[in-house]
């Protein structure tokens, strides 16, 4: 069973954005996926509660707080959305279990300054060796210095970069109601579907 979970310590690098649309993901094709919320905010929670009964379902899990984690029987794919200063004994809690780590950060010196320290942190975690790694840009903008500076720091990391999302309202409005862009006709979210296509691959990979 595939663990995703989706962590920065820097708020508002969208997290939860990409958590949501992954377990819509995992949805979509059928398969019992649980949207786990270790954010004191509830940010994941929120969403699921306005998500339309007519869409594929994603299970809720409150991991606020547990010392031992353990998904719930049943499930077959697990998302983990994680809140803004993330570490310490509840990041250990959550990577005991994982399986990939999938880091969102947007063009900006604060987020990339956060991956570092993160990145960092995560190297020295017991089971280092056993999970993979990737990232992913957020609210990225074409010819911008801040594009180009982003790109220059990711190929620094020598870490796989599963792809960049634009900065789009596609996603703030379809949070507002629950969705994903895996839940709408595609010809609306074309461009972003197109997008998500290098991320597919790792996050469909057993």
């Amino acid at each position: 069973m595939p663990v995703i979970v989706v962590a920065n310590p820097k708020g508002g690098a969208g997290k939860s954005t990409l958590a949501t649309n992954i377990a819509g993901l995992y949805a979509r094709r059928g398969h019992a996926v649980m949207l786990g919320d270790v954010d004191r905010q509830q940010s994941s929670r929120q969403w699921l509660a306005l998500r339309p009964a007519n869409v594929p379902r994603i299970h809720s899990w409150d991991v606020a707080g547990e010392a031992v984690l353990k998904p719930p029987k049943g499930v077959t794919h697990v998302v983990i959305d994680t809140p803004a200063g993330f570490t310490g004994k509840p990041l250990d809690a959550v990577l005991r279990i994982a399986d990939r780590v999938l880091i969102p950060l947007q063009p900006s010196l604060f987020d990339m300054q956060a991956t570092h320290a993160f990145l960092n942190e995560l190297r020295q975690h017991r089971r280092a060796g056993e999970i993979q790694v990737a990232l992913v840009g957020m609210r990225v903008k074409d010819h911008t210095i801040s594009n180009d500076q982003l790109h220059q720091f990711l190929a620094e990391l020598r870490l796989p970069v599963l792809g960049y999302l634009r900065d789009t309202q596609h996603y703030v409005q379809l949070v507002a109601r629950g969705l994903t862009v895996w839940d709408v006709a595609p010809g609306r979210v074309e461009r972003d579907l197109e997008q998500w296509k290098p991320l597919v691959p790792w996050l469909l990979m057993h």
